[in-house]
């Protein structure tokens, strides 16, 4: 990685951790994306939820638009792949009571023994996703 990327995913990481320290400041909430999904999709929708999420998918957008870098080329997995992975990925974290940004990084600020286990968790499965999609299936 070049120094500009660098500045770039320090920058990215400091704007999380704000972002996550104001959700609890301000309103008393962990910043879990699927917890303010699944707030959206049970009718608990207050305004401070759209506009999280409205948020989410516009920064990218306005990044790539002030920066000056291109959008990234789409991956090359189907679109019924993505529905599939998606629905996998929702059930997830259904199941293990939150996210990667509700445990990753709220709850292991917090030394939440939970989400330490939960991020553990997730890094090994991932890790292990990777080793058998790119060495055993390959």
């Amino acid at each position: 990685l070049g120094q500009a990327d660098m500045v770039a995913a320090f920058a990215g990481g400091v704007l999380i951790g704000l972002s996550a320290l104001a959700m609890l400041a301000l309103l008393g909430r962990i910043t879990g994306i699927s917890g303010i999904f699944a707030g959206v999709l049970n009718a608990e929708a207050g305004l401070w939820r759209w506009s999280f999420l409205v948020g989410l998918c516009i920064a990218p957008l306005l990044f790539h638009a002030f920066s000056g870098q291109p959008v990234p080329a789409p991956g090359s997995a189907s679109g019924p792949l993505v529905i599939v992975a998606g629905l996998l990925v929702g059930f997830g974290t259904r199941y293990a009571g939150g996210c990667t940004s509700g445990h990753g990084v709220c709850g292991i600020g917090r030394l939440s023994p939970r989400s330490i286990a939960a991020t553990a968790t997730f890094i090994a499965a991932g890790m292990l996703t990777v080793f058998v999609t790119r060495h055993l299936l390959a």
